[in-house]
């Protein structure tokens, strides 16, 4: 068995292409992997903790937020209050003010009423009294008739007058 067959030396041949390759990597290619490698994995943390710095500011705006949102709603509410207080004493007022309106009518009202029925009572007193002497006239006219009567009544009429 010969100890240097051509598949032995091949593979020696191999094995020292393979040591220059490794050595040559070693000394000029290793350091420059190696500080990519670094470099990456430099640029990696940075980005994990600009990431990470990104999400407590995303944090801190979303309390903020948060924040505002409840300002927003409890000066909602307040203004809500003050609608409905406004809306309150509005009506209020609006119904306050019907009311001397209701009075002041009611009130003129009355007084067209009196006023309607002291003419009504004057036109039936007026009537009354037409009615009155026409009575009188014809009762007067049917007694007058005869001429003694007349100067009997003449005579009494007189004799008030003078004593009045």
């Amino acid at each position: 068995m010969e100890l240097f067959t051509p598949e032995v030396g091949l593979i020696f041949w191999m094995l020292v292409a393979f040591l220059i390759v490794f050595f040559v990597l070693a000394k000029y290619a290793w350091p420059f992997i190696i500080k990519g490698v670094e470099e990456r994995k430099a640029f990696i943390d940075n980005s994990l903790e600009s990431a990470k710095a990104a999400n407590e500011r995303l944090e801190g705006i979303r309390e903020e937020c948060d924040r505002m949102l409840s300002l927003t709603r409890e000066e909602e509410l307040r203004t809500l209050k003050n609608a409905n207080e406004m809306r309150n004493k509005i009506v209020a007022e609006a119904k306050e003010q019907a009311t001397v309106e209701a009075g002041k009518l009611i009130a003129e009202a009355r007084l067209a009423i009196q006023k309607e029925k002291k003419k009504a009572l004057r036109d039936i007193h007026n009537e009354l009294v037409t009615l009155s002497i026409d009575i009188a006239e014809k009762v007067l006219r049917k007694q007058l008739d005869d001429q003694p009567a007349q100067r009997e009544l003449v005579n009494r009429l007189l004799e008030e007058a003078q004593k009045n």
